[in-house]
């Protein structure tokens, strides 16, 4: 049975979270730490993975910091994204060997958390199949104007739209990165891009779903439970000074 110990972070910059990241993926490349799941929120930022086209950041980077919204180029897969308050971030560190070494399968996985926290709101959402452009967690919406990004959507359409992202990075079998859930996030907040590149497809929340949106701390720990059963694996949340000491990282380890 394999074991995890998950962390509640509270709100992070991404440049911390992701230090943060690259630090436990190296220890447990070494066996110094255990399967280690990241659950947080970020203050806004954009953030370009490595199929990213610069277009689909619609304002200057030096206007979007004056906005208060950070810019970062990362490891991941996949286009442009927008996170913020309200959304829920997953970063497993998880070793999936030696017997759940497939890429295709992981990213299927943390869909399967992400549909079953939507159905535990009453929410029907889909992971679809067969197109890489798509990847992430999608469900039907009206929508009560045009869709960020999307400058033909009209009033009122029932379309799909994405209700999570997935953009992950493996090394040598460690998972980097994770989804990104929005649970109540401004959605204003995905006009600065056109998100993963998709400019013919809405974005949503739950709350602009019409859903009860709890705070993102409580969602984050009952995605534990999903994450135990997607897989198969027993976690615990680590206590508050386990978790204090990883948000005091970032700034000690760039001082040493």
């Amino acid at each position: 049975m394999r074991r995890f110990l998950a962390h509640w972070l509270g709100r992070v910059r991404y440049a911390d979270a992701h230090a943060l990241q690259e630090r436990l993926v190296e220890e447990r490349a070494r066996g110094a730490c255990p399967d280690t799941l990241l659950l947080l929120e970020h203050e806004p930022v954009v953030t370009l993975g490595r199929s990213a086209h610069e277009e689909n950041v619609l304002l200057p980077r030096a206007r979007l910091e004056s906005l208060g919204v950070d810019v970062h180029e990362t490891t991941r897969g996949g286009d442009v994204t927008y996170h913020g308050p309200g959304q829920l971030v997953a970063y497993p560190i998880f070793d999936l060997s030696p017997d759940r070494c497939d890429v295709r399968r992981y990213v299927r996985d943390l869909a399967r958390v992400m549909i079953a926290l939507a159905g535990a709101h009453g929410v029907q959402a889909a992971f679809l199949e067969g197109d890489p452009k798509l990847v992430g967690v999608w469900t039907d919406a009206a929508s009560p104007s045009k869709w960020p990004g999307d400058p033909r959507g009209q009033a009122g359409a029932a379309r799909p739209a994405k209700l999570g992202a997935i953009g992950v990075r493996l090394s040598r079998w460690i998972t980097m990165h994770g989804f990104a859930f929005n649970v109540s996030t401004d959605l204003e907040g995905f006009r600065l891009i056109v998100p993963c590149g998709i400019g013919q497809y809405g974005v949503t929340s739950l709350a602009a779903l019409g859903a009860r949106a709890p705070a993102v701390e409580d969602v984050a720990r009952a995605s534990i439970a999903h994450f135990e059963q997607v897989f198969e694996a027993t976690g615990a949340l680590a206590d508050t000074v386990e978790t204090a000491t990883l948000r005091g990282f970032t700034s000690r380890g760039r001082q040493a």
